[in-house]
């Protein structure tokens, strides 16, 4: 990551302002998702503990994405369930996470008036709206761009739009699918110095990716999926420099593992 991260990692904290993580840990128990008879999420256990930065990753197939929906409820489960700190989910839980696509969907409106949006929509009063809008825009390095049209921005500034929307809201985790899979090696930087910043302001990250170089910056730790199914759920290092699979390893090789 670039340098003065002790400024933004200061920033991010006062920025953010995250209140401690109330919705977590989530614990995934006997998950399964199937259609037309296949399995494509196999009886994943899963628990997810506040802090570290978790990153999920596989070949193309194994069902990264589809865990995260599963996780953040956009799907439910063919059987198992997942229940936050002991809780089903519910409104409130709802409203305490937030996801970020590969390809972010954004409002025909400004960047501020994006933003300023899913605020309402979550029930943020209108007397703090205006700040908050201001703080992301300020975290996501967007000021400049603040009453320029969303639709017209690059891709790396829309995923950081997206991101900061996301982020406005104070989520106890963002659950994150791809999120620089089609974007340049500088953009790819600047995203992830935002992932960065929420993590430094208390916000669980939860990344989907199939970058190894991104993977080896973020990760805390990694669960690797193979066929819909966990093989390895471990701390990063371990997982770089001693993975205990073969699937793992022929993955981390560059090698088809079949």
């Amino acid at each position: 990551m670039p340098d003065a991260n002790v400024t933004a990692t200061v920033r991010a904290v006062d920025v953010l302002d995250a209140p401690a993580p109330a919705i977590l840990p989530l614990r995934a128990r006997g998950l399964v998702f199937e259609v037309a008879g296949q399995r494509l999420i196999d009886g994943i256990d899963l628990t997810l503990e506040a802090g570290r930065r978790t990153v999920v990753m596989g070949a193309n197939g194994a069902g990264k994405s589809l865990l995260l929906r599963l996780l953040h409820g956009l799907l439910p489960p063919t059987q198992g369930e997942a229940r936050w700190r002991g809780r089903a989910p519910d409104r409130s839980i709802a409203r305490r996470q937030a996801m970020v696509f590969q390809r972010p969907v954004l409002l025909r409106r400004s960047v501020q008036a994006n933003i300023r949006y899913a605020l309402s929509v979550a029930g943020v009063p209108r007397a703090q709206r205006e700040r908050r809008v201001a703080e992301v825009l300020k975290l996501a390095r967007l000021e400049p761009l603040a009453r320029t049209a969303a639709r017209v921005l690059s891709g790396g500034e829309q995923q950081r739009l997206a991101i900061a929307r996301a982020l406005a809201t104070r989520p106890d985790i963002l659950f994150l699918d791809e999120p620089t899979a089609s974007l340049d090696p500088a953009s790819t930087v600047a995203l992830e110095e935002l992932i960065q910043k929420a993590h430094d302001g208390g916000t669980k990250i939860v990344l989907v990716t199939h970058n190894v170089g991104q993977a080896r910056r973020l990760a805390d730790e990694v669960v690797f999926l193979h066929r819909g199914r966990i093989v390895e759920h471990t701390d990063a290092k371990d997982f770089f420099e001693r993975p205990r699979s073969d699937a793992a390893a022929a993955f981390l090789a560059g090698r088809i593992h079949l």
